[in-house]
């Protein structure tokens, strides 16, 4: 498959699912993945980029930025404290604020800098003990949080259970999303996001299937 299947497929669904043209956001996630590859991509014009760890990322996309215009960078992985600083420089958006130490850390940045990436809270839809997320039943309360503390939550993310109809997860997070008052929706991978986009996703976030298989196999937060 290549990015122009992928745009294809995304703009079908656009169609089929009564959504505007474009209102659907290709994350190209570019984990672990060459630069030959990454900057083939970039040839053909996409822009928007996703990344699981911070030090890959800037090792990898100061240089792409310096080349490219208008490259939107997107953390999909999960942050750690220590590296929130670095992320916030290098970030256009943070799709994985996924506790309230990590906000705190996040609003104390934003006030230094002056500055601060577009935020969503992850939400595991799952209920997974292994897996990164606000519980659905506090996504409520940490997102009033977030706001609390000036943070700019755009939207959430969810990566549903491998075993489980995503669907499911996509509607539910949906659903967390209108109550809130937030329009950004982060789900959808390789294999289902054409479902994502029927219930409301505005990002959908597909490596694979653009690159080829990564070099090596890492979990994260991209199918």
């Amino acid at each position: 498959m290549s990015l122009s299947d992928i745009t294809s497929r995304i703009a079908a669904a656009e169609v089929a699912a009564g959504r505007a043209a474009g209102s659907v956001q290709l994350v190209a996630v570019s984990k672990v993945q060459p630069n030959e590859r990454v900057a083939e991509v970039l040839v053909q014009g996409q822009r928007c980029f996703g990344e699981n760890r911070v030090q890959e990322a800037a090792g990898k996309w100061p240089e792409f930025i310096k080349q490219f215009e208008g490259v939107d960078l997107h953390l999909i992985g999960r942050l750690q404290s220590n590296k929130a600083r670095q992320a916030m420089e290098l970030f256009d958006s943070i799709q994985s604020v996924d506790r309230p130490k990590l906000a705190q850390t996040l609003a104390r940045l934003a006030q230094e800098l002056g500055r601060c990436p577009d935020l969503f809270v992850q939400v595991n839809t799952g209920e997974e003990a292994q897996k990164a997320g606000i519980l659905p039943g506090d996504a409520d309360g940490f997102i009033a949080e977030c706001r609390a503390l000036d943070l700019p939550v755009k939207g959430l993310m969810c990566i549903p259970p491998v075993d489980e109809e995503s669907s499911l997860h996509f509607a539910l997070l949906a659903k967390i999303a209108k109550r809130n008052d937030l329009s950004g929706l982060s789900m959808g991978m390789s294999g289902d996001f054409e479902k994502a986009i029927a219930l409301g996703a505005t990002h959908v976030r597909v490596g694979s299937a653009i690159f080829g298989e990564r070099v090596k196999p890492v979990a994260g937060n991209e199918g």
